[in-house]
């Protein structure tokens, strides 16, 4: 798939800019503050509809303005399709392909693939669980785009049980309602996790492959699901290969040992949502004890694995939107990176200098100009 344009009207910085992409490989050059993700973070709606970095759609909208929209021409093997999203700072976001309103998001997700590697991703060894499981599920909704509806069930699901237990038995919450919203998250926290399991089955040995090319083979990696249930079975570790059941029955056993501790603090403390994504170098975890060095590798290895992976499902090399990381990362990562992308893939690069870049890659790229959110090219 080919990125041709993109226009983007009273989006974050932007009042009215059009770009028109005619290299395989678009370098973003400025400084700071000046709009160059705010183009990548455009790409990544027309993607997956969420953005990495709000959760609000006013604080995507201009200010002082209504609406923002972003449009884009993407051509793929099947033909050339129009894409376009409306933003509201008051109101729903609305989506169309080729001129035609779209009623169900789910018809929108993954049509433009993408992967996006900016410098917070080198955060996602050390970070938080919650950063390892929003990693997880943008993946996911690539991949798969009903996974999106799945995740927003299981969602409503455990917000409307949260709100019974801080209600409690004093305002009349009684078992036999919590038993039926029990039985929901069961059902589908059971379907979000299995799929977090089957995909990092998918990636773990395309990780491990690029991790040990990049290490010299000096080392090995390993990703594993970590979910806060217990598996009906130690010899068999793949929650993805259990039955449904199965699984649904496990979360119901643990939700049975937490409950006075939920009753107690008002939450749900058994489901997905409290899952964690655990890195292993060597058979070491990576967040405790690997070197910055060995971080930026992995989270390099899983940039790349990702790549693979979504064009082996989708069938067609997804967009790379590098999002000012190559100066965090060194030489050696820096010509792993770019020998891999080479010219299949489609490449926005932001950065605030063109040093990190050799002569050849500048020869061969687009480069522009960003501006106070306004993009020209560089001379």
């Amino acid at each position: 798939m080919y990125l041709k344009t993109l226009h983007l009207r009273q989006f974050r910085n932007y009042e009215a800019q059009d770009v028109a992409f005619d290299a395989p490989k678009t370098i973003l050059v400025g400084n700071n503050a000046q709009g160059k993700s705010n183009l990548l973070e455009a790409v990544e709606l027309l993607s997956t509809l969420k953005s990495h970095r709000v959760n609000r759609d006013r604080d995507l909208v201009l200010d002082n303005h209504a609406i923002a929209q972003i449009t884009a021409t993407l051509e793929r093997d099947s033909g050339t399709l129009d894409l376009a999203l409306t933003l509201r700072s008051q109101g729903r976001r609305t989506v169309a392909i080729n001129g035609q309103s779209v009623k169900r998001h789910l018809d929108f997700l993954s049509i433009l693939n993408v992967v996006q590697f900016s410098s917070l991703d080198l955060d996602l060894v050390r970070g938080s669980p919650a950063e390892r499981r929003h990693w997880l599920d943008r993946l996911l909704i690539q991949l798969e785009p009903v996974y999106a509806y799945m995740l927003d069930q299981y969602n409503r699901v455990l917000r409307q049980r949260n709100a019974l237990l801080k209600r409690g038995p004093m305002a009349g919450t009684t078992p036999e309602e919590l038993a039926v919203w029990d039985a929901q998250l069961a059902v589908a926290g059971a379907r979000v996790l299995r799929r977090r399991d089957r995909v990092i089955e998918r990636l773990e040995p395309l990780a491990r492959m690029w991790h040990q090319s990049i290490s010299g083979s000096r080392e090995t990696l390993n990703i594993t699901y970590q979910p806060n249930i217990e598996p009906p079975s130690k010899q068999q570790q793949r929650w993805s290969r259990w039955p449904p059941e199965q699984v649904q029955q496990a979360f119901l056993t643990k939700i049975s040992t937490r409950a006075i501790a939920e009753r107690s603090q008002g939450l749900t403390l058994v489901g997905p949502h409290r899952d964690d994504v655990i890195f292993t170098i060597n058979q070491t975890p990576a967040r405790q004890y690997g070197s910055s060095g060995q971080q930026r590798t992995l989270v390099l290895a899983l940039k790349l694995a990702e790549l693979q992976l979504i064009e082996s499902v989708i069938g067609e090399p997804p967009l790379l939107l590098l999002d000012d990381v190559l100066a965090e990362l060194d030489p050696h990562r820096q010509n792993q990176l770019l020998q891999a992308i080479s010219e299949r893939f489609q490449t926005l690069i932001t950065t605030t200098h063109l040093g990190a870049f050799d002569h050849q890659w500048l020869q061969q790229s687009q480069i522009l100009m960003v501006e106070q959110g306004k993009i020209t090219d560089f001379f």
